[in-house]
């Protein structure tokens, strides 16, 4: 069970906040209505998510420090290295108006998404086996819309490779969609279990992303 200052679930209202027209009052309920929700769920789902991952995870909730005019379209907590996740693999509770994603991935800041992007060209198949097919993948992480795993071929697999290899700007997520009116229906307890059931199954790609995947069976799901 969730303690009493733990993450109690999200509202209708925390979806609401992204159709607030005006910088200054978009950001302003981002800061007071969504963003303690953010680190409330970032604090508790750090420690069992670096516990499914075997290396310590840190939190990153989104501050949107670059915006000046545009108001954002989602918000983030994200859990990835010390000093940032977005050179990185990474994980992400993310809310859009329509709904919620849990997600992992590799945005065009990463450092290394050759590691990742050669074994998705070896493993297809087992990464089709792996995610759920209601999952989504998706080429652009400002963009809510993707591909459902059980639509993606081997050539799908291969053209996110492709793009990540040879693209400066290649990405790839993946991750569960929740349509806020399931989240909200979730309540605190239930968001927290679909998000550590996600995670485990998002490890494998996480997984992938590491030099030593393929030489070590071992952390292979």
């Amino acid at each position: 069970m969730l303690t009493e200052n733990a993450f109690s679930g999200f509202h209708p209202s925390d979806f609401e906040v992204f159709t607030i027209p005006g910088f200054a009052e978009r950001m302003d309920a981002l800061r007071s209505h969504v963003r303690p929700k953010f680190e409330a769920l970032g604090a508790l789902l750090r420690p069992e998510l670096s516990a499914i991952v075997g290396d310590e995870m840190f939190v990153h909730v989104a501050k949107h420090m670059r915006r000046k005019v545009n108001p954002p379209d989602d918000s983030w907590v994200a859990f990835g290295g010390k000093r940032g996740y977005k050179m990185g693999p990474h994980f992400q509770v993310c809310l859009w108006s329509t709904h919620a994603l849990i997600q992992w991935g590799l945005i065009y800041e990463a450092a290394d998404k050759g590691t990742f992007a050669r074994n998705l060209f070896l493993s297809s198949d087992s990464v089709a086996a792996a995610i759920p097919g209601d999952y989504q993948w998706s080429k652009d992480h400002m963009r809510p819309e993707g591909t459902r795993h059980e639509d993606m071929t081997e050539a799908d697999f291969h053209e996110f490779a492709d793009r990540l290899l040879h693209r400066k700007n290649g990405e790839v997520m993946v991750g569960k969609v929740i349509p806020k009116e399931e989240a909200v229906r979730m309540g605190g307890d239930g968001f927290h279990e679909v998000a550590v059931d996600a995670f485990r199954r998002l490890a494998y790609l996480h997984r992938m992303a590491s030099p030593m995947w393929r030489e070590h069976p071992s952390v292979q799901r």
